[in-house]
């Protein structure tokens, strides 16, 4: 790979911006997700992988007893979570990861969190197909992010951002996670928007029994 590897440029990007990111990110979750984070980890059950954990900052929020698996594609970022997960006392095994090739088992876990993370994934396709895959049947995905708006004038605010964002952090504004899911075969059952359409909340099963 090289340094302009999709992939490796969003590492780096994360990689210096790690010490940076919980306190900017804290001003986005009070005016954008609300209690978007507690809400996504309320959803969860049994053993849970989540995808892009970043600094930790759900980890609060999840409930005593639950099996949890951190993956994040940036070292600098599972150190942060790393430390806050002993401060807060929360058994979590994190991992050095790529989300597009997951270094799991199929069918490991009953539950897959993804929270703000999808967006920066350089092939969300390849992501949404890993998270079917250590997923058992019966699983349940749940998605929470900016989206692109149904509303035109904010979706065309959106994609100037992007224009700036994705070459800088590979942040992508504009996505549709609910296509990817109904292509991968997913069933979804919840759906909701807020924030003029740019945050999204979604729970997915994996079809099968369990």
């Amino acid at each position: 790979m090289t340094n302009l590897d999709p992939t490796w440029r969003v590492r780096a990007f994360y990689q210096k911006y790690a010490p940076r990111y919980d306190h900017q990110t804290a001003y986005y979750d009070r005016v954008l997700l609300g209690d978007g984070r507690a809400w996504a980890c309320a959803q969860s059950r049994g053993a849970v992988l989540e995808v892009a954990i970043g600094t930790g900052r759900n980890l609060p929020y999840y409930a005593r007893g639950r099996r949890l698996t951190g993956i994040d594609l940036t070292p600098a970022m599972l150190t942060l979570a790393r430390d806050r997960a002993r401060d807060l006392g929360v058994a979590v095994a994190l991992v050095v990861a790529d989300a597009q090739a997951l270094p799991f088992a199929a069918a490991s876990f009953d539950s897959v969190v993804c929270t703000l993370g999808l967006n920066a994934i350089p092939d969300d396709q390849a992501a949404v197909a890993e998270m079917v895959r250590v997923l058992r049947p019966g699983g349940r995905l749940v998605l929470l992010g900016h989206v692109a708006s149904p509303y035109r004038p904010v979706r065309a605010a959106q994609g100037l951002v992007e224009r700036w964002l994705l070459p800088l952090a590979g942040d992508h504004q504009t996505r549709q996670p609910l296509r990817l899911l109904g292509a991968a075969g997913f069933v979804v059952d919840r759906d909701q928007r807020s924030r003029m359409g740019v945050i999204q909340r979604l729970v997915a099963t994996k079809p099968g029994d369990r």
